[in-house]
């Protein structure tokens, strides 16, 4: 690689010991996760899988992306990718939770 280049990335800061501690609470998030699989929550169960995946996609996009030293744009970017993901899930959600209403759904739920 090009000396520019080399220059241009000097700033994403951490270095390796960084890259091994988010990799280890990558793989705690992991081993958490599995635990939560294992333990019934009741209704929570989903909420707190959810969160940890959260957590641990933010971990991902944020260190091994390089989101974290990027300029504003990239931030933008990944902000209004989340953006379209939480409507995507607010829609999803919507229509799930809604489907009783109607008389052509309503009866092939109550069978369970």
């Amino acid at each position: 690689m090009s000396a520019s280049h080399d220059a241009a990335h000097s700033d994403h800061g951490g270095g390796l010991k960084l890259y091994f501690a988010v990799f280890g609470a990558l793989l705690v998030g992991t081993w958490l996760t599995v635990w939560v699989a294992d333990h019934d929550f009741g209704v929570w169960n989903t909420p707190i899988a959810l969160a940890i995946a959260c957590t641990k996609a933010g971990l991902v996009l944020l260190y091994f992306m390089h989101v974290r030293w990027s300029s504003r744009v990239v931030w933008m970017a990944a902000a209004i990718g989340f953006v379209f993901l939480v409507i995507l899930l607010a829609f999803t959600v919507s229509d799930y939770s809604t489907r009783e209403w109607l008389e052509i759904y309503s009866a092939p739920l109550k069978g369970r």
